[in-house]
């Protein structure tokens, strides 16, 4: 009978404890992005073209929306880099600055891109987010497979209007030189408009 309550008092003492444990953080979650800042600097030199897009409550209700339009020069090239901020972290948190998250977890995040055709002349067609073959120049990798906070883009010599999307993917353990847009989990996705005036 004294082994029977030592038993149940050793099970009990176990379930209390494992119930105090808190759960791991998942690495693979989402990403929590608040603000996206685009900032489109002519390689040649001159005044980088800056826009944003918010997202006041994060996971709430609220989509995350661009706060302006993309206005680029015909003919010129531009290195395009991504700023992932998510405002709803204290300034001095690790999750505050996205941007360095993804860098350092490159291997499990991949930026696709897609465009209305002919507002670029290189790289040309409509993006990637349709058909991971189609040209993008990236200029950044985890080593092996690009990530894409910074790619370059050449305005059409055409002037015109249209749109411009980007989507961050979330891969753990499925990024690779063939992983879609339609792998992992999706970050990020947004659509500015765009003139090239």
């Amino acid at each position: 009978m004294k082994s029977f309550w030592h038993c149940l008092l050793l099970t009990v003492s176990c379930l209390l404890l494992k119930s105090c444990v808190k759960e791991p953080i998942r690495e693979d979650a989402p990403e929590q992005i608040t603000k996206v800042i685009l900032t489109f600097t002519p390689v040649d030199g001159g005044t980088p073209v800056v826009v944003s897009a918010t997202d006041p409550d994060g996971e709430g209700v609220e989509d995350i929306t661009a706060d302006g339009t993309i206005n680029l020069m015909p003919g010129k090239t531009y290195t395009l880099q991504l700023s992932l901020i998510n405002e709803l972290a204290d300034v001095t948190s690790p999750q505050y600055d996205v941007t360095s998250e993804v860098e350092e977890e490159g291997h499990e995040h991949l930026f696709f891109f897609s465009f209305t055709n002919n507002l670029f002349s290189a790289p040309s067609g409509n993006g990637n987010i349709d058909n991971r073959g189609d040209e993008i120049d990236y200029k950044d990798s985890d080593g092996t497979n690009p990530i894409g906070l910074i790619t370059q883009w050449k305005a059409s010599s055409i002037t015109g209007v249209g749109t411009f999307r980007i989507m961050l993917k979330h891969q753990p353990q499925l990024k690779s030189a063939s992983s879609t847009s339609a792998d992992g989990e999706t970050d990020l996705d947004l659509t500015f408009e765009i003139e090239v005036m």
